[in-house]
């Protein structure tokens, strides 16, 4: 069967120190270099036909396989072949990026061993600068950054989050907040309290966002609004509660509120239970909006 060659979905220039090196994400998610930067990157002439051919020989001159790492060996002798679409569509040879902190490293050892070769001494100097670059920031991540993929790759996760924790439809309407959330909220207000259904403040709304929803999972408060928005004021079609899912939605509201339960009986006053939620579930980034649905 013929080797699949993937496409390059996203390109980028990753700049370090003396290094410009053109990076891509392939289709599958695998972020490479090309075998020109990797030769690029370690400041190696060679010829423009036979840049595999000069990448060969650059590792066995730095005695790269006498490490023994046949991890990283391996993947050298096999080429990921891609094809960039910003430039024709030409198959080119290419390396997972994670290689190239690992011959750096090879190359820094072998020079503190004195057993590097002197023609390869401005390789030495690329990897120094590359190792220091790496052990700041991860490969990847600068890879993501100089593609642009990092912003894909949010919001690709935050739609597996909100995946998890909302339905498509919103379901039949259950008790899912205790009284008790509600009583502990009066006390610590100082609020007299009667009855639930006819004693609840509109600020409770604005609360209960702020306490719940815009805590329990990134984007979860702001697609809720979406799904659920007013439709008069103080007033929704269903509660947001009816949206979450039964196996990762609901018990992690469940916990969630047992939690906040618990800090609020072991606090004497609002701005003290306040703290201990800001502490322990920081907002998720969502702008809350004062209305009055509460649950």
């Amino acid at each position: 069967m013929a080797e699949k060659i993937l496409s390059s979905v996203y390109q980028g220039i990753l700049e370090i120190g003396d290094a410009r090196l053109e990076c891509h994400v392939l289709e599958d998610g695998s972020r490479i270099f090309s075998t020109r930067d990797f030769l690029n990157a370690f400041g190696i002439d060679y010829n423009q036909r036979t840049p595999s051919v000069a990448l060969k020989k650059f590792l066995m001159r730095i005695r790269f396989i006498s490490l023994g790492n046949e991890s990283l060996t391996n993947p050298i002798d096999l080429p990921i072949k891609f094809k960039d679409p910003t430039k024709s569509g030409f198959v080119n040879n290419g390396y997972a990026v994670e290689l190239l902190p690992e011959i750096c490293d090879a190359v820094l050892k072998l020079a503190n061993r004195t057993v590097l070769s002197i023609d390869y001494n401005k390789a030495y100097e690329q990897s120094r600068k590359l190792f220091k670059a790496f052990a700041k920031v991860g490969i990847i991540a600068l890879v993501d950054e100089a593609t642009g993929y990092q912003d894909f790759r949010d919001k690709n996760a935050l739609q597996t989050i909100l995946n998890q924790y909302l339905k498509k439809e919103h379901a039949a309407w259950a008790k899912r907040f205790p009284d008790e959330f509600y009583n502990q909220i009066f006390r610590l207000k100082k609020w007299e309290w009667k009855d639930i259904r006819k004693n609840r403040p509109g600020v409770v709304g604005k609360y209960t966002k702020d306490l719940v929803y815009s805590r329990l999972a990134p984007g979860v408060l702001a697609e809720l609004e979406n799904l659920n928005p007013p439709i008069s004021p103080g007033r929704r079609r269903v509660k947001h509660h009816q949206w979450l899912t039964d196996d990762i939605g609901h018990p992690a509201l469940g916990e969630h509120l047992h939690t906040l339960i618990t800090f609020m009986r072991i606090s004497s006053s609002w701005d003290q239970f306040y703290r201990y939620v800001t502490r322990a579930f920081p907002v998720y980034g969502e702008q809350l909006n004062l209305d009055f649905d509460d649950d």
